[in-house]
């Protein structure tokens, strides 16, 4: 009679366990549409569905890194924006921990770290996010050098670093060591390798044009810009990135 209690209740786990898994993947395609409808929030609700019963769960976690991060950069006021970036932080934080040997979990962990440079106030803390931003972009390519994002996080690092001002430039002289290498050839070769891999990707133009306009080369500039803002509205972030876009471009023209 034990013995078949216990077998009736392996059974009964692995039952449970397939269910919810068959669950978890209408979930994720469900998070899927909703993110192709352009309606993040409720496609990070839907991810959040399936932390529930599968906390580890990578590709929930990295969404909601990215999707998070997303949010974000739509806040005008700063403590809203500083919200966002930290629960994307969190979310990415998590993912490194499911899981640290994968590309996705490096990358989001050094794109998460990159925003957090932009809303924290503490030297030390900026100086460590610059810092980790590269290293796990770095990472990030060591395992997978054709990972479309890690080549532009790393890319967008290489280009802040050129251009470091105000705050975030007085930290890093302060407690870097010295300012970082940052060199604007490899921010463009990083951000191109990145076009080349996920042509959609709007916040990649806009940076990549930033870049060849800094570097003073504006043709391969209004050829990137002019591009980008002919690109389809993947997300609802493309709009106000396309518009910024057009602005830079109408300053090259």
């Amino acid at each position: 009679m034990c013995k078949m209690r216990s077998l009736f209740a392996l059974l009964l786990s692995v039952s449970l366990l397939t269910a919810s898994a068959q669950d978890n993947n209408t979930l994720l395609k469900e998070a899927d549409l909703l993110e192709k409808q352009q309606k993040e929030p409720e496609a990070i609700d839907k991810y959040k569905l399936v932390l529930v019963t599968e906390p580890t769960k990578l590709k929930a976690l990295v969404k909601l890194a990215e999707l998070n991060d997303m949010m974000g950069n739509r806040q005008v006021e700063k403590p809203a924006k500083r919200l966002y970036y930290e629960t994307a932080l969190s979310f990415a934080k998590r993912a490194f921990m499911a899981d640290s040997t994968t590309a996705d979990a490096n990358y989001v962990l050094a794109m998460a770290s990159g925003k957090m440079t932009d809303v924290e106030t503490d030297n030390k803390k900026i100086v460590a996010f610059v810092k980790d931003a590269k290293l796990y972009a770095e990472r990030a390519l060591m395992i997978d050098p054709n990972h479309a994002r890690a080549n532009y996080v790393l890319g967008k690092w290489h280009y802040e670093m050129v251009n470091l001002s105000g705050i975030k430039k007085v930290a890093v002289k302060l407690f870097y060591g010295g300012m970082p290498d940052g060199d604007m050839e490899l921010a463009i070769k990083h951000m191109e390798r990145c076009r080349t891999l996920e042509p959609y990707f709007a916040a990649d133009y806009l940076d990549l044009g930033r870049a060849y306009k800094d570097d003073h080369k504006p043709t391969p500039a209004i050829e990137v810009l002019t591009r980008l803002v002919k690109l389809p509205n993947r997300t609802s972030e493309d709009i106000t990135i396309k518009a910024e876009g057009a602005k830079l471009l109408e300053t090259l023209q």
